[in-house]
């Protein structure tokens, strides 16, 4: 049973993707989504206006997939984002699915899995669902 999906969050057009998908997914399930950004992705002063829009992203999405606020919040994590996703897996997060766009800020469109979303997929304990571009 899944009762918590965690989302790779770092505001490009595949996260974006992955996170609309998930919340389908959780409206459907009635779970909780936790969008995770990994911080060091942005300079130091746009950080704390990342984490503000990524808690209204969190609310908007929630309400546009008829989910419940107080089950999709968000989560910063210290590191590369591969391993803020896979310490996903644990608590305070305890996901038990990850999503993941197939490319993130460095995507091509010739190569169907980003670095990220290839070791999600090698090392993750929990399943992984790779978003593909076109859906985004």
């Amino acid at each position: 049973m899944i009762e918590t999906i965690a989302v790779g969050y770092d505001g490009t057009p595949g996260a974006e993707g992955a996170a609309r998908w998930a919340f389908d997914l959780a409206a459907r399930l009635r779970c909780a989504v936790v969008l995770v950004h990994a911080q060091g992705l942005l300079g130091r002063s746009e950080e704390a206006e990342a984490e503000q829009d990524l808690e209204e992203v969190a609310v908007v999405l929630a309400s546009e997939y008829g989910v419940d606020p107080t089950r999709a919040r968000w989560h910063v994590s210290q590191g590369d984002p591969c391993s803020a996703l896979l310490r996903a897996a644990d608590p305070p997060i305890a996901a038990d699915l990850v999503v993941v766009g197939s490319r993130g800020h460095l995507g091509s469109a010739g190569l169907p899995l980003g670095s990220t979303s290839h070791e999600l997929a090698v090392h993750s304990r929990v399943p992984v669902v790779v978003v593909p571009a076109r859906t985004h």
